[in-house]
């Protein structure tokens, strides 16, 4: 009787589990770990990480700050530019953007300076036409992760960093699996002729 009761209850949780191919997978029933093997297994995480190393070796992901100031100056502002540009390209893609600050001060204060850090790199990249729906978040480590270990004022530890952090998941592209799609499309592209004009010409040359 225990047997069969056991055996019931699972089969009515295997029931109440039912998901059509290719629905989302619902975080209140299956949990972070089963949606990150899906990743897995689809690919997608190998994929974002693949982009987000291009991202690192492509752009530069960093941005500084004066003290104690979320203001951009013109060479954070010139690098915002560049990441925008480089984000635009792959409009299936989201990311994070991550503020930080050097040890003086409290650190209650320095969470905050680095959120408003955060915002400010936000704020550009949007004015730069990027969706605000694909800047997943903004988080402030403040103090916590310096990148040179000193009680003193350093400006290279007053800084935000922008990352990959994964897909959208309502993208057709996406829904579709083309991981592979999105990150070599735009090498794709860049071997057809940007005009026929410039094909023809280079045909007559040939000729001649």
């Amino acid at each position: 009787m225990i047997r069969f009761t056991a055996v019931l209850g699972l089969s009515l949780a295997v029931a109440g589990c039912a998901y059509e191919a290719g629905e989302p997978l619902d975080r209140s029933v299956f949990g972070n770990a089963t949606l990150s093997n899906a990743a897995v297994m689809s690919g997608e995480r190998d994929f974002a990480i693949q982009l987000a190393t291009r991202f690192a070796e492509e752009v530069p992901t960093t941005i500084n700050f004066a003290f104690d100031s979320s203001v951009l100056d013109s060479e954070a502002r010139t690098i915002l530019d560049r990441q925008a540009q480089w984000i635009k390209q792959f409009p299936e893609v989201r990311f994070r953007v991550f503020g930080h600050t050097d040890a003086v001060g409290s650190n209650s204060y320095n969470k905050g300076l680095g959120l408003r850090r955060a915002r400010a790199a936000v704020a550009h990249l949007v004015s730069r036409g990027i969706s605000r729906n694909r800047l997943e978040a903004v988080v402030s480590f403040g103090e916590t992760q310096p990148l040179i270990p000193t009680s003193d004022r350093e400006r290279r530890n007053r800084r935000t960093v922008t990352e990959v952090s994964g897909f959208l998941k309502r993208h057709p592209t996406v829904l579709d699996g083309k991981f592979a799609q999105i990150i070599f499309r735009e090498y794709v592209e860049s071997a057809v002729p940007r005009t026929t004009l410039t094909s023809e010409r280079s045909l007559r040359t040939s000729l001649e």
